[in-house]
């Protein structure tokens, strides 16, 4: 069942077959949550978006049809849409907490490792400088740079030109160039399940 393409396993999965929707999770869950977790640099928050882009998927899974021959575009697309939807629940909790009186938490840090806390602390640096673009380009940026996603299948995604995804990756690789030099734009951690 691993040769079929995605199409053919999609299709099966939409008739209910859980074995061929897992080949598709297998086959692109390292692409969504290394794509969660540049867009979020967290990795409990990345296992979190991964499950949930997962769950839409099946749950929709009998009334799409793949316009591409690989499910991956629609899948980050998803992933982008749970990690907004996401963002905004955080938001709306942030503005109930600052009405309360707030505790300082003390974090553990017994559990973790050093690599995993520079790896976390360069991704924030890296997120908070993308966080400063423009909407579009930090989309475009993230879909073609990061999670490897061609401009054409970003430009299905975005729903825009393919010459409009490049401009959008060339100006916000200029922008991030600019402020943190050239390494981090295509040096972000490629991350695996097992590194979590």
């Amino acid at each position: 069942m691993t040769t079929d393409d995605d199409r053919t396993l999609w299709s099966q999965a939409a008739a209910g077959s859980g074995p061929a929707f897992g080949v598709l999770f297998d086959r692109h869950a390292k692409a969504v949550y290394n794509h969660c977790f540049r867009l979020t640099a967290s990795w409990a928050a990345a296992e979190d978006h991964l499950q949930n882009t997962f769950l839409v998927a099946w749950r929709k899974r009998d009334r799409l049809r793949l316009e591409h021959d690989s499910a991956l575009p629609w899948l980050l697309a998803v992933a982008t849409n749970v990690v907004r939807s996401d963002r905004r629940t955080v938001a709306r909790r942030l503005r109930l907490f600052r009405k309360a009186p707030v505790e300082t938490p003390v974090p553990d840090h017994a559990d973790q490792v050093a690599e995993r806390v520079d790896d976390q602390r360069r991704m924030a640096q890296l997120l908070a400088a993308v966080e400063e673009l423009p909407r579009n380009e930090r989309e475009a940026l993230a879909l073609c740079v990061w999670s490897g996603v061609s401009y054409a299948d970003a430009a299905g995604v975005l729903g825009i030109a393919e010459v409009s995804v490049r401009a959008r990756v060339s100006k916000a690789k200029a922008r991030l160039t600019r402020r943190l030099g050239p390494a981090p734009v295509v040096a972000a951690p490629a991350l695996t399940l097992e590194d979590r």
